[in-house]
């Protein structure tokens, strides 16, 4: 069955460029196109989509309507994925959006669009609640390790590439090959990072987009 998709995009040349990817892939069904927030919310009780595919500012204030969107229906239309596009590398925005859980979100950054295979990989991930974090921002989060006192200094330089693979939406097995490990010393990274962090008893939370928004926060500051 294909994933249901609403896309909501006030650039007439962006939007129509999304269009056209997502209707050339037959996984993937296009089911309402939107150029505001409300128009987008309404379509979403319309249609009932998989996943919601917006940009970051919208009409009507051109500010963070997309990550509105993202918190509003995490309360009214939790089974609802959202793959918020934007421009910028900002960790505040990707804080925001995972500010009510990491569940079923992405941040993508729009110059990644034209890349079919990573769009349908990240609306694919987010459709099954996962989540995923652009590559540039976690760019910014290994940067902030040679930061005195930051946590991020705390992790080996092999622990910060896997936490960098994992904030991509890899799993254990692509990280090893990625990496060219074994998945038993990627599981072993990973429990490591979880450790260092004080995420190892945390139970209801995705412990490993967690990580990644610990850093943020460390970026943000």
């Amino acid at each position: 069955m294909a994933i249901r998709i609403v896309l909501a995009e006030d650039s007439f040349l962006v939007r129509e460029g999304v269009k056209l990817l997502i209707e050339s892939e037959p996984e993937l069904e296009l089911v309402a196109v939107c150029e505001d927030l409300d128009s987008l919310l309404a379509a979403v009780e319309e249609h009932e989509p998989d996943v919601v595919l917006t940009d970051i500012r919208m009409p009507p204030t051109g500010t963070n309507e997309g990550i509105r969107a993202a918190a509003l229906l995490r309360e009214t239309n939790p089974q609802v994925g959202v793959v918020v596009l934007s421009q910028y590398a900002e960790p505040d925005y990707a804080l925001a959006l995972f500010e009510g859980g990491s569940q079923g979100r992405a941040y993508l950054l729009k110059e990644r669009v034209a890349d079919l295979d990573h769009l349908l990989s990240t609306i694919r991930d987010v459709a099954g609640g996962g989540s995923v974090i652009d590559p540039k921002v976690v760019d910014l989060l290994v940067a902030a390790r040679a930061r005195p006192g930051s946590k991020l200094a705390r992790l080996t330089p092999r622990e910060a590439e896997v936490l960098a693979e994992i904030a991509q939406g890899k799993n254990n097995h692509a990280i090893a090959q990625s990496l060219f490990l074994t998945e038993r010393a990627v599981e072993k990274h990973i429990n490591s990072i979880f450790s260092k962090l004080g995420l190892s008893s945390e139970e209801h939370i995705h412990r490993r987009v967690r990580a990644v928004l610990l850093f943020l926060s460390e970026q943000r500051a």
